[in-house]
């Protein structure tokens, strides 16, 4: 591998690497537009500008291959007036809409010019007037006059989404970049356009006006969208209830993961989180009326240590999902099928949903592998969701708990309306008001999967930490809180009293976890053994 040295630090580095990826490796920053480590290399915004000895001009870094002896300067003052050179090219046309615009505050080319721009341009001429603000799609805003055609978004339809819609048109300072006539920006990637887009020229229908950047806070997490479990960032606001609507979660971003998403995500996952802040249960319910928790689980706990007592476990059903962490589908294991004797399943009728090669998956929960390894799902579970609520309407099941499922999307609500007069306790805890909600004797208000800590693992066998980015609501809490406090309902406590412990009691129990730990899951996740 040739070894070069930039700015006085040597670094071996592959044959055919470039400049900036060596760099790179050495931790040092190289302002770039049109570079991106996920698309071919354009080279066409100059901005990368490096002085290279015994080479009379500048070179740009991101398409100057490496070679043995090399001498880089990225500080010295010719790649800095370069690239302030670069800038006022760029500026030239540039309105000043940083004021209004949704990229301010991380803008690199607002960025750039702080750390090197000319602070006395030059430029009198009137600036060349192009379309601003068109709707290029469902989820995509285009303002030409931002645009610095550094040409991500032509090379992402083209290398990544592979749908082509975009285009660099005219010549010149007329040069412009759009959608090819008839063309419609509506592709299953399209808002990462926005996301690789240096300045304001895309930007987000969704998130359009919402929020100014530098009020946002970031956790990272996992979609929950579908098996991938792509990795993400959510960005959210908890001091700010006077805006939208009272809405925390303001957009989400994806999280580089070489193993599972690289630097992508779809739009399905992306904008379908609106659940989180809409139609929440958010408070215990009994018959209709509001309750509290206190008497709920007292309620709850007392049926259920009668079944323990009578055993006649086999008596009461429970219907999990795959939209709870590992951590909670194994208390559940344990609670119910294993102290109580409880007819347990994850394995509910579903009908697979859209699919492709690249991110998204037919399979629209997070964690079927996680339930499938516990022995909940798949060829091994014991029984299924149709075959207990069957039982429930024979009477052979007195009492069901169903976990997050609105049944009535499996099975028609006469059921459900039938189940409820027929059992003797009928429980439902999720996070969203439906119809299963509305007929159970009880319904708990529980967190979403972002309101709290624990692991799923995606259809690739990576299991992967959700983290907790933000507290539940007032009167909801985590499924593993409440699944603790039953077990000491039941006079069966349980030693664990966090997802991380809990954890570690799994990885103690299930062959497939054994060894693993949060640290070494990391917030890159892990494989999980066959």
């Amino acid at each position: 591998m040739p070894t070069l040295t930039i700015d006085g630090r040597q670094i071996e580095s592959a044959e055919g690497s470039t400049v900036i990826q060596a760099a790179e490796k050495l931790g040092i920053f190289i302002p770039r537009y049109c570079y991106h480590p996920g698309l071919s290399i354009a080279g066409n915004c100059r901005i990368c500008l490096v002085e290279v000895e015994k080479n009379p001009k500048l070179q740009i870094a991101c398409n100057t291959p490496v070679t043995a002896g090399m001498v880089v300067h990225t500080k010295s003052a010719a790649a800095e007036d370069g690239r302030r050179a670069v800038l006022e090219f760029l500026l030239a046309n540039h309105p000043l809409d940083c004021p209004v615009c949704d990229q301010s505050g991380e803008c690199d080319l607002q960025n750039f010019y702080m750390n090197f721009g000319l602070y006395d341009p030059r430029f009198r001429e009137q600036k060349v007037k192009k379309k601003k603000a068109v709707a290029i799609g469902p989820h995509v805003m285009l303002d030409q006059e931002r645009c610095i055609l550094c040409s991500r978004c032509v090379r992402f339809t083209d290398e990544i989404s592979k749908t082509g819609e975009f285009g660099i048109f005219d010549r010149g300072d007329r040069a412009q970049v759009g959608l090819y006539p008839g063309e419609r920006l509506d592709n299953p990637y399209s808002a990462n356009v926005v996301d690789i887009c240096p300045v304001g020229a895309l930007t987000e229908q969704d998130f359009r006006f919402k929020a100014r950047v530098w009020y946002l806070s970031s956790a990272p997490t996992v979609c929950n969208g579908c098996a991938q479990g792509c990795n993400v960032d959510i960005h959210y606001v908890l001091d700010r209830p006077h805006l939208n609507d009272g809405a925390r979660l303001l957009r989400v971003k994806p999280r580089y993961n070489a193993d599972v998403n690289q630097w992508w995500m779809c739009d399905e996952g992306r904008y379908g989180v609106g659940w989180i802040d809409k139609g929440r249960l958010t408070k215990v319910r009994h018959q209709g009326a509001d309750s509290t928790w206190e008497g709920g689980l007292a309620a709850i706990g007392a049926a259920l240590e009668r079944v323990r007592q009578n055993k006649t476990g086999s008596r009461l059903g429970v219907i999990a999902s795959t939209q709870l962490t590992n951590e909670e589908l194994f208390l559940i294991r344990e609670i119910f099928q294993e102290t109580l004797g409880a007819r347990v399943t994850a394995s509910v009728p579903t009908r697979p949903g859209y699919s492709d090669d690249f991110l998204i998956k037919a399979d629209k929960n997070p964690n079927s592998l996680g339930a499938a390894l516990l022995g909940l799902s798949g060829p091994g579970a014991p029984t299924t969701a149709a075959s207990i609520v069957d039982e429930a309407l024979e009477g052979r099941i007195e009492a069901l708990w169903v976990f997050g499922h609105d049944l009535t999307t499996f099975f028609d609500e006469k059921k459900i309306q039938e189940l409820s007069r027929k059992l003797a306790l009928f429980v439902f805890s999720g996070t969203n008001e439906n119809p299963t909600a509305s007929w159970s004797h009880w319904a708990l208000p529980t967190a979403a999967y972002l309101e709290k800590d624990g692991t799923f693992v995606n259809c690739h066998g990576r299991i992967q930490r959700v983290g907790r980015a933000f507290p539940p609501l007032p009167d909801s809490r985590e499924d593993w809180h409440v699944l603790l406090d039953i077990a000491r309902h039941l006079n069966h406590p349980l030693a664990w009293r966090s997802p991380q412990e809990i954890f570690l009691g799994l990885a103690k129990t299930v062959a497939p976890f054994a060894g693993l730990s949060y640290e070494k899951i990391g917030f890159q996740g892990a494989a999980v053994a066959p």
